[in-house]
């Protein structure tokens, strides 16, 4: 089950999760959570498997019902277990978008290939790290 993280964004468990996705940077760390903090268009959610979180999704929602992945994380004790799949349907239920929008790298596209994303490359952004887009138009997959 999906829930809101927003007020607890100061949990440390949270923040730990939230930094599994992040560049590993503290100053980057705390602009992402202050993020979510202050923008109203920027939600993050959380899998709640019986009673802990075990992993989040941070998005915004366009208004053409476009979700726009910006941040997606599975503690790594946790890892293997297809909770990243199940943040992915609950955010689909809950959110309803007809496409979801993500941007990542070479670690972790083949998780969005997996769950039936079109990836595609972007190329490098800076030497040696090559992006890619991916791209679920929901109802095809």
């Amino acid at each position: 089950m999906l829930v809101n993280l927003k007020e607890k964004l100061g949990d440390a468990y949270i923040r730990e999760l939230i930094s599994y996705s992040v560049f590993p940077d503290p100053d980057q760390l705390d602009q992402v959570i202050n993020q979510y903090m202050i923008d109203d268009r920027s939600h993050i959610a959380g899998l709640e498997i019986e009673g802990k979180v075990v992993g989040i999704i941070g998005y915004q929602l366009s208004g053409t019902r476009t979700l726009h992945v910006q941040h997606i994380a599975v503690h790594p004790e946790e890892r293997g277990q297809e909770y990243g799949r199940g943040l992915m349907i609950g955010v689909i239920d809950t959110q309803q978008p007809q496409m979801i929008l993500a941007e990542t790298d070479e670690d972790t596209v083949d998780f969005y290939r997996n769950i039936g994303f079109t990836v595609e490359s972007v190329g490098e952004e800076y030497p040696g790290h090559e992006r890619f887009r991916c791209t679920y138009e929901v109802g095809e997959g």
